[in-house]
């Protein structure tokens, strides 16, 4: 049984694939296998690697006696392929470092503009938990909630989709940085120091403040690495 390696940015019956995905939308129906195959010109055996990828992938769904159809692509399918992807490439987490660092920040920005109270109190209770943290785990989960409620805080679907399919990456992120300040005596103070003014721009509705403090809190941690004894108010 052979194994075809696909390469979905170049291969013209992936981009057909994609085309017809579109046009169908959400909840619309594949053709038949056979149909499909004649349609695009290939082989069925070519077309089933594609269709098992792409279902794999969580952007389509086979049911039984009634054919394939499109669904929605989950972030946890995205964020599965990102985690093989980092894998197979042999990607650290700290290569993603800058696509983070510009998604925040654009983040903090629309977020601020957008300024839906609503939202911004769930940073702030992030923050709240985050100051009341007894242990670094603590720290942690809230650490992760604030970002979490950051990103959602946008109002943007599309940042709000890629915030959730980085989730694993950013909790792992957040791990690192645990085992690194283990031995730091100010922990929780430097967390905090670190997300306040950000929370502050967002309640000020200060997209440009907003965007200079997301820069600023990964200054913090960059500072504390490359000079694990200098501290930061």
């Amino acid at each position: 049984m052979s194994c075809e390696v696909i390469d979905i940015g170049t291969d013209p019956v992936s981009d057909a694939l994609a085309d017809l995905i579109r046009e169908l939308g959400e909840g619309g129906r594949l053709p038949a296998e056979r149909e499909l195959a004649e349609r695009l010109g290939v082989s069925r055996t070519a077309l089933r690697d594609r269709l098992q990828l792409l279902e794999g992938l969580g952007v389509l769904r086979r049911r039984q006696g009634s054919g394939t159809y499109v669904q929605r692509l989950a972030p946890q399918g995205l964020e599965f392929a990102l985690d093989l992807a980092l894998s197979a490439s042999h990607l650290s987490i700290e290569s993603l470092h800058s696509v983070r660092v510009a998604l925040e920040r654009q983040a903090a920005r629309e977020a601020a503009r957008k300024g839906d109270p609503v939202a911004i109190a769930h940073v702030g209770k992030a923050l709240a938990d985050m100051e009341a943290a007894v242990t670094g785990e603590d720290i942690d989960r809230a650490d992760f909630a604030f970002h979490q409620a950051l990103l959602h805080a946008t109002g943007n679907a599309a940042l709000t989709f890629f915030a959730d399919a980085m989730t694993g990456v950013l909790f792992r992120a957040v791990r690192q940085r645990r085992d690194r300040l283990k031995t730091h005596p100010r922990d929780k103070e430097v967390s905090v120091a670190a997300h306040r003014p950000l929370y502050e721009a967002l309640l000020a509705g200060d997209e440009n403040a907003a965007g200079q403090a997301s820069d600023d809190h990964f200054q913090v941690w960059h500072d504390l690495f490359t000079h694990p004894r200098m501290e930061r108010p």
